[in-house]
């Protein structure tokens, strides 16, 4: 038996576990190992090409340059695995964050872990919604329902009950059937509480033995891979073309097919777009963990593209908008003339006249509360009724009677003449709070006492206050009631507790507005509340509808409705569905945040579900795309910023990509067919791979996101990434810097030195690749401006680049193996200059012809 069971585990022993027995994760699969990664990279097409362009060099007799080949093959091989590593600790450590978390009891105190940090031993909290970290024992059971069909296949969800007898007595059972006291892991929780003790953890549990990992749903691929798929096909079908077109040429015109396979292995290289889907997987991994640092954990690919299309935000208010930190500010009696308003700042002393609204609202909660309202009963008895008989804290509930969909209040039972009590009991006090309407219901109350409740209730929350009604009752002998409507009620009285709008969110609201993102506030609160909420956080014109409305509304009445409410109040759980649907069918993309069993359906048929992270239930964060670390409004609005910058930068990388191939293939394609000798080889293009693979992945990944992309509307979803602006500007820079690179050949080749000219040709070519960067970076600010912005994978690439560029060109070995020659300073300067003023137009008039590319492209 574990000593002191109620305190749980202390941190120490909790430790000392976890080392000896391992997480509590079923085992998956390992990383790729650095092997695997080659193996993987060398069956890559332009690894292929380089490859083969090495045995050609070896047939021809040409072995300074296959053994040049092979080392360009080494580096890439070395900077793919590099990449791949950096993106693997990405993704590992969004699992870390991505792992379902559990409260657990260590020390007496409660403390959330992740759940693979759980330990045979621990204490584990179960509330409705949550998945049962690991195999255990109950030793306390409230109406507890959990669904095993994860195990059983069972639909039906089983009861549960404590365990009566020691634990480690407690005998081995299968899932499934009623009344027993073993929960599995893997399972779901669907009612009522409890509190089990860990068993079995890991590949020990039931799961972990009959089926190892649970495989992923395979996720459908997104809209953008999609397009990105569709693009490559038809660039590399064209790349095809192309080097067929020049291979048939060059062996017609010089009678030579090995010789002119040279040349046309080259054109496919410069063509390839091999970094189109690179890119996209490392923006997708690295724009996920950026994101997570903003306490926003996205659990779906499609939700990062989706983030910048956003044109509704359905916001919860407790813990979204408001602090969640309860804290009664007014009490009143039955009678309207009992009142107390409580000041924060001085300790509590409370009339005689509300210390029974003040008990029975803590009868009535749960003895260790987790719900914020009821710590705030609970804080305020502690401090303004110690010493008095109306508190109670050895008392335990004989039976609850839990929150219901028609019914908005809770009661609890007590038998005060019996220690942990039967049904026998002579005497019975009931304590019941909730809603005050669903209290008033259970109270019977005249039509002129319920005018009155009403009356009171409404001007408590136009305050902005959280109501709740407190009842009490008797019952002389069992057998206690089905329903908690056959006891007579008396109201006790009302009390106004205040959870007060965070500081940051009308800010937040204010930068949706200039977005063009619509706030929605949702909740379960009364419309008085939710209008003063929706008052102090800037939703200022906001007609109000409550769930009785949303009940006598056709869908196509509501489809008019949403379009003119910002807030919603008394929202059933199941009513956020509908009002996702009918926004969706007026054309717009809905983020939904929802923390609850029944939010799960809203927060999947949302385009954007985002789930609380510390009050959401496992169903809710396993529906949602995104989760919030921090239940913060702030991180939602982060997000979004986060989710167009994303976007935008994905764009820019993507149209640098198409741009910096136009010179290359180019200059790899012209010159033979114009019956020149080739200008660039194969070890010049995998050099130049060097530049753009990283620049094209983590120089425009790591770029800032603009200052002003939260003042721009939000994009089509319908509109691609390759819009026609878009790709056309891109094709112009690549043109510009083709143009340039042409003509310092052809002027370079008429002092009749074609190593210099190649070489004059090649630094130009590398002067534009970098120019290109820098212009793309922002296609709203100068080059300048883009400088003065901090990002470091741009300048660190930047100063590789040239330090590369210098080398080839000053380092003799290296020059000979690239067959290119020294230059002097002055040619130095001009091919820079040409490369580097080649794409200036595009400079002078991105801010006044093409500063709105990114928004109709994006």
């Amino acid at each position: 038996m574990i000593p002191d069971i109620r305190d749980g585990l202390g941190a120490a022993e909790a430790k000392a576990r976890l080392e000896a027995e391992g997480p509590n994760e079923i085992a998956r699969d390992r990383p790729r190992g650095v092997l695997s990664t080659i193996l993987a990279v060398v069956r890559e097409p332009m690894l292929l090409l380089l490859l083969a362009a090495g045995v050609l060099y070896l047939v021809l007799g040409d072995r300074g340059d296959a053994a040049t080949l092979l080392a360009f093959v080494l580096l890439v091989i070395g900077i793919t695995i590099f990449q791949a590593r950096r993106t693997e600790r990405a993704l590992g450590a969004l699992r870390d964050l991505a792992s379902p978390r559990a409260l657990v009891i260590r020390g007496g105190e409660r403390r959330r872990v992740a759940g693979r940090e759980v330990v045979a031993g621990d204490l584990v909290v179960l509330s409705e919604g949550d998945r049962v970290p690991a195999d255990g024992v109950l030793v306390e059971a409230a109406n507890l329902l959990v669904d095993e069909s994860l195990l059983t296949g069972e639909s039906v969800a089983v009861r549960k009950v404590a365990h009566a007898g020691e634990l480690l007595s407690a005998p081995e059972a299968r899932p499934g059937g009623d009344d027993l006291p073993h929960v599995y892991s893997g399972t779901l929780v669907v009612g009522g509480h409890g509190l089990c003790v860990v068993r079995a953890t890991g590949g020990r549990t039931a799961i972990g033995r009959i089926g190892g990992a649970l495989a992923e749903v395979a996720q459908p691929r997104t809209p953008l891979q999609i397009e990105i798929d569709r693009t490559v096909r038809w660039i590399a079908v064209g790349a095809v073309g192309a080097c067929a077109i020049l291979v048939a040429t060059l062996a017609v015109t010089r009678g030579d097919l090995l010789h002119a396979l040279l040349p046309g292995l080259t054109v496919a290289m410069a063509l390839l777009p091999e970094e189109f889907p690179v890119v996209l997987t490392v923006f997708h991994a690295f724009g996920a963990y950026r994101i997570s640092k903003h306490q926003v954990l996205a659990r779906r690919v499609p939700a990062l593209e989706a983030l910048g299309a956003a044109t509704v935000l359905c916001s919860d208010k407790t813990g979204t908008l408001t602090a969640n930190v309860m804290r009664i500010v007014r009490l009143e009696g039955a009678d309207a003339r009992t009142t107390f308003e409580l000041d924060a700042a001085a300790s509590p002393a409370l009339p005689e006249e509300v210390h029974d609204v003040v008990e029975y609202g803590i009868l009535a909660s749960q003895p260790d509360p987790f719900d914020p309202m009821e710590a705030a009963f609970h804080e305020l008895g502690k401090g303004a009724l110690r010493g008095t008989e109306h508190l109670h804290e050895g008392w335990r509930p004989l039976r609850e009677y839990p929150l219901a969909p028609d019914l908005l209040a809770m009661t609890h039972v007590y038998s005060p003449t019996a220690t942990g009590g039967a049904e026998g009991s002579a005497r019975y006090v009931v304590a019941a709070k909730g809603a005050p309407e669903a209290v008033f219901d259970l109270c019977h109350l005249d039509a002129a006492a319920l005018a009155e409740a009403r009356a009171r209730t409404s001007a408590m929350a136009s305050r902005g206050l959280r109501v709740l009604a407190v009842a009490r009752a008797e019952l002389a002998e069992a057998p206690l009631p089905a329903i908690q409507h056959e006891y007579d009620f008396r109201l006790v009285g009302m009390v106004g507790l205040l959870d007060p709008v965070r500081p940051e969110v009308p800010a937040a609201v204010a930068e949706c507005r200039a977005a063009g993102i619509r706030v929605l506030m949702i909740t379960g609160d009364s419309p008085e509340t939710a209008a003063a909420i929706g008052r102090a956080i800037g939703l200022l014109d906001a007609e109000v509808a409550s769930g009785v409305t949303l009940d006598e509304t056709s869908d196509e009445a509501l489809r008019q409705l949403v379009r003119r409410t910002s807030i919603f109040a008394r929202v059933r759980p199941e009513q956020k569905l509908r009002l996702v649907r009918a926004l969706a069918a007026n054309g717009e993309v809905v983020a939904m945040t929802g923390d609850g069993v029944n939010d799960a359906p809203a927060l999947k048929a949302a385009h954007i579900g985002i789930a609380m992270g510390q009050r959401g239930t496992d169903v809710a964060r396993e529906a949602a795309a995104l989760v919030l670390i921090e239940d913060d409004f702030a991180s939602i609005v982060a997000a979004l910023r986060l989710g167009r910058g994303i976007y935008e930068n994905l764009r820019k990388a993507l149209a640098y990509v198409v741009a910096v191939h136009v010179p290359i293939a180019g200059m790899a394609l012209l010159p033979p067919l114009l019956g020149a000798p080739m200008v660039l080889g194969p070890t010049h293009v995998a050099l130049l791979q060097l530049v753009i693979d990283p620049a094209c992945s983590l120089a425009f990944e790591a770029e800032p996101v603009d200052a002003d992309v939260m003042r721009r509307p939000p994009r089509r979803t319908d509109a691609p990434i390759f819009s026609r602006r878009v790709l056309t500007f891109a094709l112009l820079q690549g043109l510009s810097v083709l143009v340039a690179d042409l003509a310092i050949y052809a002027w370079a080749r008429t002092g009749g030195n074609e190593l210099r000219a190649r070489t004059l040709a090649f630094l130009t070519l590398i002067a534009g690749d970098i120019a290109l960067i820098h212009v793309n970076r922002s296609w709203t600010r100068g080059a300048l401006a883009t400088l003065r912005t901090s990002n470091r994978a741009a300048l660190v690439l930047t100063i590789l680049a040239a330090a590369l560029l210098v080398l080839v060109l000053e380092v003799a070995p290296l020059r000979d193996a690239l067959r290119l020659e020294p230059l002097a300073r002055w040619e130095y300067a001009l091919a820079i200059g040409a490369g580097a003023a080649s794409i200036g137009w595009f400079e002078l008039i991105k801010r006044r012809v093409v500063g709105d590319v990114p928004r109709a492209a994006s």
